[in-house]
């Protein structure tokens, strides 16, 4: 039970302080998406050397996923991973609503948007953002979760990950690499972002599966 509660406040904390930070600075200059970046980077360190010697700090359904496929990880106990980090992420949005009094926008991703170049969004361009995206994430997780050796620095490592990846997914889609963060604030803005959710699940869900097979037969060491 510790471990589930574990997750249940870490994606918590990830959806109330990295979303909130996307919501309060913007994400519409560069200074902006750089404090969200490291907002989402920072939440994860911090998780991850306090609750990670509990859960292993997931907190993101896709992780687990990727863990579920690799190998790592029994299906029941996946579900009950996700199921945690998905209520905690609908618990961190609300208090995140509630903090800022609305919850007409509390950080939920989407597609659609123009790019410096001009060109429009669509949602293939945001599926193949996100699978490209959480691949390279999850399978960072996996590598670097493999060797008992890196137990000191694993925690930045992944944080550092995730800043990386939002650095380059933000004027994209927001950046999701994790459906429990995506779908929490979506429930409450309603409109668009509940429609174009699926894409934020389905998306980083395909990562995390490529990303668990690539460790599975490529990176893995024969034992």
């Amino acid at each position: 039970m510790k471990k589930y509660i574990s997750e249940f406040v870490g994606t918590c904390m990830l959806t109330l302080i990295a979303c909130g930070v996307a919501v309060l600075v913007g994400c519409d200059t560069a200074a902006g998406i750089v404090a969200t970046s490291l907002a989402f980077g920072l939440v994860v360190v911090a998780m991850a050397y306090s609750i990670g010697n509990v859960s292993g700090c997931h907190i993101n359904p896709a992780v687990s996923f990727g863990m579920f496929i690799a190998g790592k990880m029994e299906f029941k106990e996946c579900l009950k991973y996700m199921v945690s980090q998905f209520l905690g992420a609908i618990l961190g949005s609300a208090i995140l609503g509630v903090c800022i009094g609305s919850f007409e926008t509390l950080g939920a991703n989407g597609y659609g948007g123009i790019l410096p170049n001009g060109m429009i969004v669509t949602m293939w361009m945001a599926i193949l953002v996100e699978v490209i995206l959480t691949f390279i994430f999850v399978t960072v997780i996996l590598g670097v979760t493999d060797k008992p050796s890196n137990g000191h620095i694993t925690g930045l490592i992944i944080g550092l990950t995730l800043v990386l990846v939002h650095l380059f997914g933000i004027s994209i889609t927001g950046t999701s690499v994790n459906p429990a963060r995506s779908l929490a604030p979506a429930i409450f803005q309603m409109g668009d972002a509940v429609k174009q959710v699926w894409v934020f699940i389905i998306g980083p869900l395909l990562g995390s599966v490529l990303a668990g097979l690539f460790y599975k037969n490529v990176l893995r060491e024969k034992k």
